[in-house]
């Protein structure tokens, strides 16, 4: 049977039964519901922003698209430095830190849209006031962002892992699948419920519920997340491996600033100093770029195995050919609250050109609607179907042929180019985004399973804070496009630019594959080609 480097090493049905220590359902189970409450709240907000910034300023994108640039920006930005402050605190204080800023800022911001919602002619009457309420919640907004980060990083690429360590890679491989089904559950269904309340009640009353929800959650969430610290061994002894690192390090660094100081000259008459060129402030600036946090957390992901993974999978999200998981639910609260705006131009602002031609070319919004839930539950059973195929193969291999079955879905998508019936067209664009995604979030688990199976300890959290920074930068990149060709008539140059990105992506994680293995396909167990290699 043949060795991968990355995978990890499959114990005898016996071995396991001697050698695995059971882990503790009621903290398994404590770990899932801490986790949804708190991408529920971080969902919901992602989805409400949207309607609020419309409705504080109809007839204009300028709000939301602001909002939009801050909250991708900010994350490309301070990905990295998120990262490295993590590795840098215990647990415990990476648990307060994230869950009191993410919820306080959410609160903030709610609190903030409240007293905007309350006063409709704000802008006109006091437009300073009503400027200093949007900056607050658009920075209220994109702390909570980065908090966010931090607990996805926290929970994803480092406690899932600690806490599967000593088990079979199956263990590890249904933990991911399990908190990937909780985020896009959320991501799906709490749109829904905010939906219903801005619909029935009001727009201010949802404001006020999220606000409400972010006060209440957060002792929830810390005692469900402090419980699984407690009662999880292998979570404390990484937090002491942790800390004894964080102390090495301050030691190093204490002693390396010492030895600076023992070379400095003591009569400074007798230095050579006059000879030694003095550096330009140029330079001085370029060596504190240098050895700044960000810098160094970007030459620790670039110098990790695996890079061309993560570069692969951020590629992703480089790309227009997409449904918007709350776009269709978004279109139903807007339309319930009669506001009027074009909605072309609003989907053209947020990368969802896709979405934005379709309209265009007559496709009823139920129909998007309808293909959207499709698109979600497909990606939902990535979640199913990646357990069962990474059994089989291994989280390398499964990335493969994930990966080019989305890329083989969506050649469905160019050829729809050259199809001269506009619905039939239409439905081809549609039917391929579907059913790229079970290939699509399937490659996403296995990227992450690389990750967290190849990535040392110490540097799990750096790595995770530049891969969501790349994503992010990315994604404002995919925005950005969709703004200079916002022509519905010109969508075949974003797809089939997308789908070269893809392509790229998928070049990437294949030399990848063939670096590690030294090959692809095992053409031997081809059947036609069976009789040519054993002759």
């Amino acid at each position: 049977m043949e060795t991968e480097t990355g995978t990890r090493v499959f114990l005898s049905n016996e071995e396991q039964q001697q050698e695995e220590p059971l882990l503790p359902r009621p903290m398994v189970i404590s770990l899932y519901l801490g986790y949804f409450l708190a991408r529920w709240g971080a969902r919901t907000w992602e989805f409400s922003v949207a309607l609020y910034m419309i409705y504080l300023w109809p007839n204009s994108l300028f709000l939301t698209a602001m909002y939009g640039a801050v909250e991708s920006g900010s994350t490309a930005i301070f990905g990295p430095i998120v990262g490295q402050m993590i590795d840098g605190m215990s647990y415990v204080k990476v648990l307060r830190l994230w869950l009191v800023t993410q919820n306080l800022s959410f609160i903030v911001a709610g609190v903030a849209i409240v007293a905007l919602l309350l006063a409709p002619d704000l802008k006109s009457q006091n437009f300073p006031l009503f400027a200093t309420l949007v900056v607050l919640t658009n920075l209220s907004g994109a702390v909570g962002v980065l908090s966010t980060l931090a607990g996805t990083i926290l929970i994803e690429r480092d406690w899932v892992v600690v806490m599967s360590e000593g088990h079979s890679p199956a263990v590890l491989t249904r933990m991911n699948s399990v908190i990937r089904s909780i985020d896009l559950s959320s991501k799906l269904l709490s749109p829904v419920i905010t939906g219903l309340i801005i619909s029935f009640v009001s727009l201010r009353a949802s404001a006020i519920t999220f606000a409400a929800w972010a006060t209440i959650t957060v002792w929830i969430e810390y005692w469900l997340f402090i419980s699984v610290y407690s009662g999880v061994p292998a979570i404390v002894q990484s937090d002491a491996r942790r800390s004894s690192r964080l102390m090495s390090r301050t030691q190093a660094e204490e002693t390396d600033i010492a030895s600076r100081y023992l070379h400095v000259p003591l009569l400074q008459g007798t230095t050579s100093e006059d000879n030694i060129p003095s550096r330009s402030g140029i330079m001085r600036i370029l060596e504190r770029i240098s050895g700044s946090s960000f810098v160094a957390a970007w030459r620790n992901y670039l110098n990790q195995e695996i890079v061309l993974p993560g570069v692969a999978l951020a590629l992703l999200f480089f790309t227009v050919l997409r449904f918007p998981f709350d776009f269709s639910l978004l279109i139903f609260s807007l339309s319930l609250l009669c506001l009027e705006y074009d909605i072309v131009l609003f989907c053209n602002s947020f990368g969802t050109l896709m979405t934005a031609t379709l309209e265009w070319k007559g496709i009823p919004t139920y129909i998007i609607g309808i293909g959207r839930g499709i698109s979600a539950g497909v990606g939902l059973a990535a979640t199913v179907v990646y357990p069962l195929m990474q059994s089989r193969l291994s989280p390398l291999r499964t990335g493969l042929w994930s990966f080019w079955s989305q890329w083989t879905c969506l050649l469905v998508c160019v050829g729809s180019i050259w199809v001269e019936t506009e619905k039939i067209a239409s439905y081809m664009l549609m039917a391929g985004v579907a059913a790229s995604r079970l290939g699509l979030w399937m490659f996403d688990l296995a990227v992450i399973q690389q990750m967290q199976d190849l990535v040392p300890e110490s540097d799990r959290c750096v790595v995770g804070g530049v891969q969501n920074s790349l994503q992010a930068a990315l994604d404002l990149m995919a925005n950005l496009l969709g703004i200079i060709v916002s022509d519905p008539k010109d969508f075949r140059i974003l797809t089939l630019f997308s789908f070269s990105t893809v392509s790229l992506a998928g070049i990437l994680y294949t030399v990848h594959v063939h670096r590690i293995r030294k090959h692809i396909f095992h053409l031997d167990k081809i059947p036609l080609l069976n009789n040519f290699f054993v002759s």
